[in-house]
């Protein structure tokens, strides 16, 4: 059990059959009436942001996220395959339990399953990857504008924006969470 004037930051807890994480907590005491505590909190299965207000004396069943390592293998239209390194047993997810920057993720990466009470809600590619480029106009000679940059397709099909230098054929670095060109593999 969690109280809600023990609140902290990170804290993971149940209310109401949503799960919820403290992003922000503040402890108010007004001059008149009764202490509470005023908290912004992100529901950690759909992700939006809410802002409730609680009596500092509110008990909460703590929820805990469990976050897995596991590889992904394949796909199979809009089955996703993982597989877990442990008892080499596979779990397929829908398309729609994956964020938009798994399209960063090619076969044999190694992903986080993020689950509740055994349901997966939530997919963490790497933060950071290393892939091919697949396609892209090549450099000209003579082209030196600073911080200029071009189209090209990575081997996972991904569109990204990477410096004129960079040729097809070259294993390039890239941060999962903004989708940026980071330098040569």
């Amino acid at each position: 059990m969690v109280v809600a004037g023990d609140f902290k930051n990170g804290v993971t807890f149940e209310d109401e059959g949503n799960v919820y994480q403290v992003i922000e907590f503040q402890h108010v005491k007004p001059g008149k009436g009764a202490a509470f505590v005023r908290t912004k909190l992100k529901n950690v299965i759909s992700g939006s942001v809410v802002e409730k207000t609680f009596n500092p004396t509110d008990k909460f069943e703590n929820a805990y996220i469990e976050r897995k390592d596991m590889q992904y293998s394949y796909n199979d239209g809009d089955l996703y395959y993982f597989m877990d390194m442990e008892s080499f047993e596979m779990l397929p997810l829908n398309s729609d339990k994956l964020p938009d920057n798994f399209k960063f993720v090619k076969e044999e990466m190694m992903c986080k399953i993020i689950s509740y009470k055994g349901n997966v809600f939530g997919v963490e590619p790497p933060t950071f990857v290393e892939l091919e480029i697949a396609a892209t106009e090549p450099g000209f000679a003579g082209n030196t504008a600073q911080n200029t940059l071009k189209p090209a397709t990575l081997e996972t099909g991904a569109t990204i924006k990477i410096p004129l230098f960079i040729n097809e054929g070259e294993i390039i670095k890239i941060d999962t969470r903004t989708g940026e060109y980071l330098g040569r593999a």
